[in-house]
């Protein structure tokens, strides 16, 4: 996407694309720390059909999409997001590793589950803001 501001279209998908997002999080319990966990765990197999339906969807959508469309629906190209392993990328995924199994919730469910009324997710949320604001920090460095 480019730098300039979305219109008010852009926007309403934006927020319509959450929207369907946050319910898909709603629907299949992902919103529920207990549930996550149970899975993480191996207890509870149904989360890894839904991360696999969310693999597999996301997978054909950015294998056809740039074949069936001219551009993107909100952007000027389609470009590819180069992907750079180094140690930080590393460290970062194993930090976010651990807390997602600790809490069992990552930012798009903690936030999607407030939604649903479980207030106590602003715990989780207020560790990602710090995790968030460490990094932030540490990259001005």
């Amino acid at each position: 996407m480019s730098n300039q501001p979305l219109n008010l279209r852009g926007l309403l998908v934006v927020l319509l694309c959450g929207v369907l997002f946050g319910f898909g999080l709603a629907l299949s319990t992902m919103v529920q720390p207990e549930v996550v966990l149970s899975f993480l765990r191996f207890k509870d197999w149904g989360l890894m059909l839904v991360m696999g339906g969310a693999v597999a969807v996301t997978l054909l959508a950015y294998q056809l999409a740039p074949r069936v469309l001219r551009r993107p629906l909100l952007g000027e190209r389609f470009h590819a997001h180069a992907a750079t392993w180094n140690r930080d990328t590393l460290t970062g995924a194993a930090l976010f590793g651990v807390g997602w199994g600790l809490c069992g919730v990552c930012p798009g469910p903690a936030i999607a589950g407030l939604g649903t009324g479980n207030w106590t997710l602003l715990w989780a949320l207020a560790g990602i803001a710090l995790g968030a604001l460490a990094h932030g920090l540490r990259a001005r460095s």
